[in-house]
């Protein structure tokens, strides 16, 4: 499937007016600085206030006029229809009610569809606040304001793993009730998972993920709930590309879906462990822990199994991926599990060429 970045909060005009300013609009939506907020006095808006944060580097739409919704709603069902999208990331929702990306998102009726809804963690002397409730809160006001009908980065998650990784604080990943504590842990449902983009890693490295802790950032985000999202980047690179093919095969298999549950089983400062659905168990961090040491019960109705172990199917530096299996199964797909996840996990290196 095809998803169409969307930037509708602002948009670069194609010429100047008599002034100089840049608000004349061409291509099919062929506006004037009337489709530009009042907020906007150097693009020369004289549209209504805007419903949102301003975006200074170009001229902000006015969605609060029929006459600008109409054209827009037209144009994504063109890219729909006639080009063929199949569905819609919303670029910089801060800057205009949620409402209307909702009356979009009913027009053009896209099979999925998300809002990137980037607003800043809350720090006290440089370092990330353990409790980032407010932040997620936000996020999940924004997708209400919708109507539930669109998802969005949670950058909360990205956020907290982050520091979690990079400090050696893994205490972080869970929330004062038991749950993870991004967006995931609050609206599953609505949660676009991931660990970098184009803005915050790539060639702008606004907020990368340290590269020696990719692997534990996709162990968790693709064993968790929500629906994650693997970076192009980091999808071609040699190694990671392979645990990362690894983690999804074991996420599909299992059905692991992004209303799942998460039992989290045990954080330290160098340890995160958890079980999903009850058949999928997992650890980042360089402390040592295992489902069978922790004597963490079988999945149902496979009590009975006589030989069943968790079985270490994913692991790396810092990172490691359990399923129940029968200890026949070592010799075959199953690798030892306790020596090969201790091994993996403790050594130092990125894990991958």
């Amino acid at each position: 499937k095809s998803i169409a970045d969307i930037v509708i909060n602002h948009r670069c005009a194609q010429d100047q007016d008599e002034q100089g300013r840049w608000n004349r609009f061409g291509g099919r939506l062929s506006w004037d600085s009337s489709a530009i907020t009042c907020d906007n006095n150097e693009f020369g808006g004289r549209g209504a206030p805007g419903s949102g944060e301003d975006y200074s580097a170009a001229p902000n739409v006015d969605h609060t006029q029929d006459r600008i919704r109409h054209d827009l709603k037209e144009w994504l069902k063109y890219m729909r229809k006639n080009v063929g999208y199949d569905g819609w990331r919303f670029d910089f929702v801060k800057g205009y009610s949620g409402k209307y990306t909702r009356e979009y998102i009913d027009e053009s009726t896209p099979l999925m569809a998300f809002g990137e809804f980037w607003d800043a963690c809350s720090y006290t002397d440089g370092v990330l606040d353990y409790n980032q409730d407010n932040h997620r809160q936000r996020t999940v006001n924004w997708c209400d304001a919708t109507g539930g009908t669109a998802s969005a980065f949670d950058f909360t998650t990205k956020g907290i793993l982050q520091e979690a990784c990079v400090r050696n604080e893994y205490w972080r990943l869970i929330d004062d009730r038991g749950r993870p504590p991004g967006m995931c842990g609050m609206w599953p449902s609505r949660a676009v998972t991931f660990i970098e983009n184009h803005d915050t890693g790539s060639t702008l490295g606004h907020w990368p993920f340290p590269d020696y802790k990719l692997g534990e950032g996709y162990a968790y985000i693709l064993t968790h709930p929500g629906t994650p999202c693997v970076f192009w980047d980091h999808y071609e690179r040699g190694g990671l590309r392979e645990t990362i093919l690894d983690l999804m095969r074991l996420r599909r298999e299992l059905k692991i879906m992004h209303r799942s549950s998460v039992k989290v089983v045990k954080t330290t400062a160098d340890l995160y462990a958890a079980c999903i659905d009850g058949k999928l168990c997992m650890k980042i961090g360089s402390g040592e822990w295992s489902p069978n040491s922790a004597n963490i019960p079988p999945p149902p109705g496979q009590e009975d199994d006589p030989d069943g172990r968790w079985l270490c199917q994913v692991s790396g530096s810092g990172y490691a991926v359990w399923t129940f299996g029968s200890a026949s199964e070592l010799n075959g797909n199953g690798m030892d599990p306790e020596s090969s996840a201790g091994l993996l996990a403790s050594a130092g290196g990125s894990g991958w060429a």
